[in-house]
């Protein structure tokens, strides 16, 4: 299961254990019960402080293990071997049940430990989906913190027959005392103020209450962060306020082209992101989303902006950089059927369609790449391209002609998305050279069209073009003095994480040298 270099980086890890474990497996005969058996063992052996204990109970989930302390009937349980992208939710929940304290804010902390009412969350995770540890290790957190709740994480590949039977279509998934709860990547914040519903009131007082910046910045993302750095090494009182940090970084699999770095993860960057950040005196407000921006009356006034909670913030200046999303087809169908077949992400998703025929929208490099990947995993893919030709580099195109169980149609208008109430069944397109229209039978649609600015918020406050984006000069200013912006969400051509994080420096320079030549203006 864990090889020598594994246990060895394990070992050190569980030197940190402060409490007795006790690992508490459910087990039949089955495979997959020999392989979790073999892995807690492996487990135990690296330290004193953890013990096995094997049980046969019919009432409880088999194939799964419970992790515990001694004489404790409660705790963290996962359902399978968590592995690969889980492997790190699996050492994170060892240390915190054994006493390791979490680096999570205390105010949070608190508010989780307060929660009242029984919660019972359920996951289903892909090993090769790198949103799922995320939700993972924030429910088994809230679990360790809180004896009123409870987390099983389970390995949906080796639970397919629940997958069928709750018509699972994009990881993470979660359930809540068996109902829906919620879908794809969710902070720690979001899942406590989506339970506790006295978050929201507790957040807008929070925020209304600080005193103005002189720099806040809107979006968390390498843009912010790269101006949150910049700023803060100024000395000047600087904010970041964002949905999660690390933004759409966090969806992105492989990152090969940030000089200097060979190749990294999304996640794995987005982490070093927000630890750079913290290294200097930044105060990150995380899991708050902007709803409007109010400009100065004056120039040397004080911007505000309003968030979903009601809360308030005021700056002297304003950087924006709130990225980007997933462009919608935006045919009938689509949302009704999202995460019912239509998704976004091959590497999350792909594993719940094994065996099944899927549908990828999208020729540029994103959909190819999609397609590559899916095509080990599935029965076989269909690529809808709207042009006449291909948008993707020839070497990508060529791997993907090669593959036996994909297929590539051009010209495809993609016109409505059809179910039987639960899940996606087909998908219908037209053929725009000669107008017929076909009908594919498709149990999935992973759609690859690009991105769109997260600007619907600003209305008509600052200027942008047609596709939404904020026009920006050279030095990285809007139309208002005061207020910049920076990355996926401007008209600065090329959405690149490198360009991203350049254009938040240049606008950090630029928010500075507005702030040392205006004079403060706060009696508004």
């Amino acid at each position: 299961m864990l090889d020598n270099n594994l246990q060895a980086q394990l070992k050190v890890y569980l030197e940190k254990l402060t409490k007795p474990l006790e690992l508490v497996a459910n087990l039949d005969d089955s495979n997959k019960s020999n392989e979790i058996k073999q892995l807690i063992e492996q487990i135990a052996a690296l330290s004193d402080k953890i013990s096995v204990r094997i049980e046969h109970n019919n009432s409880l989930r088999m194939q799964s293990f419970l992790i515990t302390n001694p004489g404790v009937d409660r705790g963290v349980r996962f359902a399978g071997s968590p592995l690969g992208h889980e492997f790190t939710s699996l050492v994170l929940a060892l240390l915190q049940v054994g006493g390791h304290p979490s680096k999570e804010a205390q105010e949070l902390l608190e508010q989780i430990e307060a929660l009242e009412g029984e919660f019972h969350f359920e996951t289903y995770y892909s090993l090769s989906c790198h949103n799922c540890p995320d939700v993972v290790q924030a429910l088994n957190l809230m679990a360790i913190l809180n004896p009123k709740i409870s987390h099983t994480a389970i390995d949906g590949g080796l639970f397919q027959n629940e997958i069928e039977e709750r018509n699972v279509m994009g990881v993470p998934a979660v359930y809540l005392n068996g109902k829906e709860f919620g879908q794809g990547r969710m902070t720690l914040s979001e899942i406590v103020s989506k339970v506790d519903t006295n978050a929201d009131l507790r957040a807008a007082k929070s925020l209304t209450e600080r005193e103005p910046y002189e720099v806040l910045i809107i979006g968390s993302g390498p843009a912010g962060a790269s101006a949150a750095i910049y700023t803060a090494r100024k000395g000047i009182r600087t904010g970041v306020i964002g949905e999660r940090f690390g933004g759409q970084v966090m969806d992105t699999v492989d990152i090969e082209n940030y000089i200097s770095v060979i190749k990294t993860e999304g996640a794995t960057f987005a982490g070093a992101l927000k630890n750079h950040v913290d290294n200097y005196d930044v105060d990150i407000i995380d899991g708050q989303s902007v709803t409007k921006l109010i400009p100065a009356e004056k120039e040397g006034g004080l911007h505000q902006i309003e968030t979903a909670s009601g809360g308030v913030l005021k700056s002297r200046s304003i950087i924006i950089s709130t990225g980007a999303r997933w462009r919608n087809m935006g045919v009938p169908g689509e949302q009704e059927y999202r995460t019912k077949g239509i998704t976004f992400c091959p590497h999350c998703d792909g594993p719940l369609f094994k065996g099944k025929r899927v549908a990828v929208i999208g020729g540029g490099n994103s959909g190819i790449e999609a397609a590559i990947d899916l095509a080990g995993i599935v029965e076989h893919v269909t690529v809808l391209e709207f042009a006449p030709e291909l948008k993707a580099d020839a070497v990508l195109q060529h791997k993907a002609r090669s593959m036996k169980n994909v297929e590539i149609i051009l010209n495809a208008q993609t016109l409505e998305v059809k179910g039987d109430g639960s899940k996606m069944t087909s998908l219908e397109y037209k053929n725009r050279a000669d107008e017929s229209v076909h009908s594919l039978a498709v149990a999935g649609a992973f759609v690859q069209i690009g991105l769109l600015p997260n600007t619907n918020w600003l209305g008509d406050t600052i200027t942008r073009n047609r596709m939404g984006e904020i026009e920006v000069d050279a030095r990285g200013e809007t139309n208002i003095k005061g207020i910049f912006a920076a990355g996926d969400c401007t008209t600065v051509p090329y959405k690149q994480i490198i360009i991203s994080a350049g254009e938040g420096a240049k606008a950090a320079l630029s928010a500075f040298d507005y702030l040392i030549r205006t004079s403060t203006r706060t009696a508004e």
